[in-house]
């Protein structure tokens, strides 16, 4: 497969998010349908946590094999662990670290959308806050998104450059499947808040596109390290964000119901995933 059709078919794979996205405009929607939206983004998200930290505790083992078997060293099994740990806290304490900044900054609370700090003087709701936080915490979905894209975008680039074309195709089929339920975890959190079609394709872009990007850096360089971090990174970014919705979605009640959709989205995603493995991915 040349690099042109590797890139190709990435951005194919990767931009099928676009496909989720347009509910985020749909109007009257009320609260249970947010919260199983919410909900079911959160069983995606879930199983995109299982999937990142098996993939990073395979490149662990790997080496731990080859330290083992005297191929490798115990100083190379230590730093990868330490990339690991200082990637998933950056995932996490950094994205808390920086809405605390913004916080400071601009005056506002943790993007929770709809939280009951978001009262104006007079003890009227603020709109406008509503809808900045619920709209950072979708945005903040997208970039823990993309995170994981871009490693699932690494995948198909080094399959590809292999000459693996079997497997990078049902990479590619797998990803796009998946990919295209990734767009309800970001339209998920915004709790009724109707985004622009501008900030949706930000949204789409900044989620999908690190799948195009992962499969040019893949083909062109193979490197465990790159891969742990950003497997890292993804892992530590999904976990706040799980936290985030979760918390936001509680005042709307239904717990039952969202549980159900919880455990839906998470077998979604086990479901569409089963492609990849099939190819071998």
């Amino acid at each position: 497969m040349s690099f042109a059709e590797t890139a190709l078919l990435g951005a194919v794979a990767g931009f099928t998010i676009y496909l989720g996205l347009p509910l985020g405009r749909i109007h009257g929607i009320d609260e249970r349908i947010r919260v199983c939206l919410a909900m079911f983004s959160v069983g995606i998200l879930a199983f995109i946590f299982m999937d990142v930290s098996a993939h990073g505790e395979g490149i662990l083992s790997q080496a731990l094999d080859r330290y083992k078997h005297s191929t490798g060293s115990l100083g190379h099994v230590i730093e990868l662990f330490a990339l690991l740990v200082v990637a998933f806290t950056l995932g996490t304490g950094g994205i808390s670290s920086a809405e605390r900044w913004l916080r400071t900054r601009f005056r506002s609370q943790p993007p929770i959308a709809g939280g009951a700090t978001d009262v104006a003087p007079g003890g009227h709701l603020d709109v406008h806050r509503v809808r900045r936080r619920a709209l950072q915490a979708g945005m903040t979905v997208a970039i823990a998104i993309g995170l994981h894209n871009f490693a699932e975008g690494l995948a198909i680039g080094v399959s590809a450059r292999a000459g693996a074309i079997g497997l990078a195709t049902m990479l590619i089929i797998g990803f796009a499947l998946h990919n295209a339920t990734e767009g309800f975890g970001i339209v998920g959190p915004l709790a009724g808040v109707r985004p622009s079609w501008r900030w949706l394709a930000v949204a789409g872009l900044v989620g999908g596109g690190p799948t195009f990007l992962g499969s040019i850096v893949g083909y062109q360089v193979n490197s465990d390290v790159l891969e742990l971090a950003f497997y890292g990174l993804a892992g530590g970014a999904i976990l706040y964000v799980i936290g985030e919705i979760w918390g936001g979605m509680r005042r709307y009640g239904h717990r039952t119901l969202g549980l159900y959709l919880l455990a839906l989205g998470f077998l979604v995603g086990v479901g569409t995933d089963l492609i990849v493995s099939y190819g071998g991915g």
